[in-house]
C-alpha cells in the first residue's frame, strides 16, 4: 500500500512537471527571457563610436552601417516565411545562429583580430545579426499571439516591454562581467542572447486556445514585475551617474536584475499548478460518471460555400486573383497576403510607420553623435541610450494595456493611440532641433516611449484588422517601412547635413578633411535643419494616422474577439473529452491494482 502511494505521487510530481514544460504559461517565461534578449539594436548609440574611432569612419558611413542594421532588424520577411511551413524551434535556431555570426565578426573586426572589413562587408556582418531578431519575433511573439488571441494586446504590450527594456539590461550584464568597455558589449550581444534561444527553443511551440480563470490578473502581475524592473534599471542608472560604482557593486546590481527577470517563473509553476489541480479534480468527477458530449456542429467554411454557379467556373478561374483582391473580406477576419498588403488601411499604416518608426531610428541611432555635439560627457551620453531603451518599455507597455482597456471599456480605437505617439514623438524631436539646458534627457525619453508604443501598436493593429493566419508575414512586411524610413532619414537626410556642417567648422578653422581622423560637428547646428524636418515628418505621420482612426472607427466600436468564444467553447469541450477518457484509464488502473 505504501508502495501505491509513493508510486502514484510520483507520478502526480512527474505529471505535473511535465505540465508545467509543455503549458502556456512557461512557454510565456520563456519567451519573456528571450525578448528581453531581443532589442540589442538600440544598444547601436553605445558601441558605435567605438566601430567609427577603430575603423576611421566618417558619420556618413557610420549611419549607413547603422541603417543596414535597421534594414536588418526590419526585414523579416524571410522569418515569416519560414514559420510558414517550418516548425518554430528551426525558425528560433536560425536566429540564432544569425545573432551569433554576425556580431561575432563585427566583434572580431572591431578588436582587430581580422583583417579591417570595407564598408559593405561590415554592412553584411551588422545586417545578418540585427535580422536575427525577426526570427525571434516570429517564432515567439507570433506564437504567443495565437496562444493568447483574446489578450493580443497585453502580450504584446507584455513581450516587447521586454525587448525594449533588453538594451538597458544588457547595460548591467556588460559592465558586471566585462566592465565599460564597449567593445566587448558587441561580444556579449554575439553569444547571450544566442544561448538563450537555444535554451528554450523547444519551449516556444503552438497550444490549444483555453480560457483561463485569472488570465487578466496574471497578465497584470507579469506587468507588475515588469514595472519593478524597469524601476530598478532607472534607479541604477541614475545612481551609476552619480557615484563611481565597483565591479562588485555592478555584479549586485545584475544579481538583483536577474531575480526580477526570472521572478516569472514562479507565476508560471503557480498557475500551472492550479491548473492541475483543477484537472485532478475533474477526473475524479468524471470518474464513474457517464459523461454525453454531444459534437459541435462543424463551422462551415467560406470556402466551401460556392460563390459561382457552375457555368461560371471558367469565368471565376480566369479572375481569381482579381476578385480576391477587390472583394476583401470584412476587418478582423483573416486577410490572405496579397488583400492585406494592397488595402488602403495597410498603406496608411505604412505610411504612419515609414514617418514616426524612420524618424524615431534616427534619433536613437544618433543619440551619441548628439550627445557629443552638445558637449555632454560620455558617460552622460550612455545615460541617454539607457533612458531611451527604458522609456522605450514604458512606451510598449502603455500601448498594450492601457489601450487594451481603453478598447474594451470605452472602444476607443487603439489607432488614435498611434496618432498621439507621433505627436509626441514631433516635439521630442524639437527639443533636439532648439536645445536648452536638459532637453536631451526629455527627448531621450520622449522618443524612446514614441517608439516603442508605434511598434506595439504596429503589431497589435495588423493582427486586429487582417486576423491571424498569415500574421507571421503580414506584420514582417508592414514593419519594412521603418528600414526605408531610416535610410531616407538617417543616411540621406541626417548624415549628410551633419558631415556638410561638419566640414564648414573644419573649413572656418583652415583645416581639410584629410587633416582629421574623425569628422566630428559640435554645436547646435550640428543637428538643427535635420531635427526640425524631422518634426515636419512625424506631423505627416500623425495626419495619416488620424485618418486610418477615422475608417476604423466603426470597427472598433464592435467585439472584436468575438470570434474567437466559438473556439474557446469547442476547446473546452475538447478537453473535456480527453480528461473522461484519462479518468476511465485511472478507474481501469485502479481496478487492476485491486
Amino acid at each position: 500500500m505504501v508502495m501505491t502511494n509513493v508510486s502514484s505521487s510520483s507520478y502526480g510530481l512527474c505529471s505535473f512537471i511535465i505540465q508545467v514544460l509543455r503549458g502556456r504559461w512557461f512557454m510565456m517565461f520563456a519567451s519573456i527571457l528571450i525578448m528581453a534578449a531581443a532589442g540589442l539594436t538600440y544598444l547601436f548609440g553605445v558601441y558605435s563610436k567605438e566601430i567609427k574611432s577603430t575603423l576611421g569612419y566618417d558619420q556618413s558611413t557610420l549611419n549607413l552601417i547603422g541603417f543596414s542594421k535597421d534594414l536588418g532588424a526590419n526585414i523579416g520577411v524571410l522569418s515569416g516565411i519560414l514559420d510558414e511551413f517550418a516548425p518554430t524551434w528551426i525558425v528560433l535556431l536560425v536566429g540564432s545562429v544569425m545573432n551569433f555570426a554576425g556580431y561575432f565578426v563585427i566583434w572580431l573586426a572591431v578588436t582587430k583580430r581580422i583583417p579591417q572589413p570595407t564598408v559593405w562587408q561590415m554592412c553584411v556582418y551588422i545586417c545578418i545579426g540585427a535580422n536575427s531578431q525577426n526570427f525571434v519575433n516570429t517564432g515567439s511573439l507570433v506564437t504567443c499571439v495565437k496562444n493568447f488571441p483574446g489578450s493580443r494586446g497585453h502580450m504584446l504590450g507584455l513581450m516587447k516591454g521586454y525587448v525594449g527594456l533588453s538594451g538597458a539590461i544588457f547595460t548591467q550584464f556588460y559592465l558586471a562581467i566585462y566592465g565599460n568597455d564597449a567593445k566587448s558589449l558587441i561580444l556579449l550581444i554575439a553569444w547571450l542572447p544566442a544561448l538563450i534561444s537555444i535554451l528554450f527553443i523547444f519551449s516556444i511551440k503552438s497550444m490549444k486556445i483555453s480560457r483561463h480563470p485569472r488570465e487578466g490578473n496574471v497578465f497584470f502581475q507579469y506587468l507588475f514585475i515588469s514595472l519593478a524592473l524597469a524601476f530598478l534599471l532607472m534607479a541604477l542608472n541614475i545612481a551609476e551617474k552619480k557615484v563611481s560604482f565597483s565591479h562588485a557593486a555592478y555584479v549586485g546590481s545584475s544579481a538583483a536584475v536577474c531575480v526580477i527577470l526570472f521572478s516569472p517563473l514562479l507565476i508560471a509553476i503557480r498557475e500551472e499548478f492550479l491548473t492541475w489541480k483543477l484537472k485532478q479534480k475533474q477526473i475524479n468527477s468524471i470518474d464513474g460518471a457517464n459523461v454525453i458530449l454531444e459534437e459541435p456542429p462543424l463551422p462551415v467554411s467560406k470556402s466551401a460555400i460556392p460563390l459561382f454557379s457552375s457555368e461560371e467556373t471558367l469565368e471565376k478561374s480566369k479572375v481569381t486573383w482579381w476578385y480576391s483582391i477587390c472583394n476583401k473580406p470584412n476587418r478582423g477576419e483573416d486577410y490572405s497576403i496579397s488583400q492585406a498588403l494592397l488595402s488602403f488601411d495597410m498603406i496608411l499604416l505604412f505610411v504612419a510607420t515609414f514617418c514616426g518608426l524612420g524618424s524615431s531610428l534616427t534619433t536613437l541611432d544618433n543619440l551619441g553623435q548628439i550627445g557629443e555635439s552638445l558637449s555632454y560627457p560620455p558617460l552622460t551620453i550612455s545615460t541617454f541610450v539607457s533612458l531611451a531603451s527604458i522609456w522605450n518599455y514604458f512606451g510598449r507597455i502603455f500601448s498594450g494595456f492601457v489601450s487594451e482597456k481603453l478598447l474594451t471599456k470605452w472602444r476607443i480605437p487603439r489607432t488614435l493611440a498611434m496618432t498621439l505617439f507621433l505627436v509626441i514623438a514631433a516635439i521630442g524631436d524639437l527639443m533636439i532641433a532648439i536645445p536648452f539646458p536638459g532637453s536631451v534627457y526629455v527627448a531621450s525619453l520622449l522618443i524612446g516611449a514614441s517608439f516603442g508604443a508605434q511598434l506595439t501598436l504596429l503589431f497589435i493593429i495588423i493582427s486586429e484588422l487582417f486576423g491571424l493566419k498569415h500574421y507571421a508575414v503580414l506584420f514582417n512586411c508592414g514593419q519594412l517601412a521603418s528600414p526605408i524610413g531610416s535610410y531616407v532619414l538617417n543616411v540621406l537626410l541626417v548624415g549628410r547635413l551633419y558631415d556638410n556642417e561638419a566640414r564648414r567648422q573644419l573649413a572656418v578653422k583652415g583645416m581639410t578633411r584629410s587633416m582629421v581622423n574623425d569628422l566630428t560637428c559640435i554645436g547646435k547646428e550640428c543637428y538643427r535643419l535635420s531635427f526640425l524636418i524631422l518634426a515636419a515628418v512625424n506631423a505627416f505621420g500623425a495626419v495619416a494616422s488620424f485618418i486610418l482612426v477615422m475608417r476604423t472607427r466603426s470597427f472598433y466600436k464592435s467585439d472584436i474577439y468575438q470570434k474567437f468564444k466559438a473556439e474557446f467553447e469547442a476547446n473546452e469541450r475538447s478537453e473535456m473529452e480527453v480528461l473522461s477518457t484519462e479518468a476511465e484509464k485511472q478507474a481501469h488502473l485502479e481496478g487492476v491494482k485491486k
